[in-house]
């Protein structure tokens, strides 16, 4: 009989296993897993929305489609950058109570496809109860250093994805 915990997405490094886009923000790397992951764009014009918060930096009109656009960087509370020609946006499909959405996530740079072994991924450290850490799916040991693998559907809440939804 299995219990509650290993139901939850995340709870064995098994269940995590597989490849991941990685990227960068700051001096920090994380990854996503590809099968989120649509595609990847250099940054283009993104059209400002009124009365959004700081980290949502607007849409984009990708093939036709209006893509809401957040900035990682500013969702996570790290300082702004200046956009450079490394500079990417990620478009994601996530799964919310609307269903799917594709959002682009505005990256430093993006690194490469890494496959990583479940075995190399443990659970995230206890930081006490005042930060959150349920978008983190664990960290990943590769080559001598760690990468914080993001569970992109738990990057944003409820609230801001249905805000995005109507945005979009």
């Amino acid at each position: 009989m299995k219990n509650a915990d290993e139901h939850r997405p995340g709870s064995s490094g098994q269940e995590r296993e597989g490849k991941y886009l990685t990227f960068s923000l700051g001096d920090e790397e994380y990854g996503i897993g590809i099968l989120k992951v649509k595609e990847i764009i250099g940054v283009m014009k993104i059209t400002p929305v009124p009365q959004t918060p700081d980290f949502v930096k607007g849409v984009i009109n990708l093939r036709g489609k209006v893509i809401p656009v957040i900035d990682l960087r500013l969702r996570f509370g790290m300082m702004e950058a200046d956009y450079t020609d490394r500079t990417c946006i990620v478009v994601v499909e996530i799964t919310g109570s609307t269903g799917k959405l594709h959002i682009g996530v505005v990256v430093d740079s993006v690194s490469e496809v890494l496959n990583i072994k479940g075995s190399d991924i443990e659970d995230t450290p206890s930081f006490g109860t005042t930060l959150n850490t349920e978008y983190i799916l664990g960290m990943a040991k590769t080559g001598g250093g760690v990468k914080i693998l993001l569970d992109i559907n738990c990057v944003l809440s409820s609230e801001e994805m249905g805000l995005l939804d109507n945005v979009a």
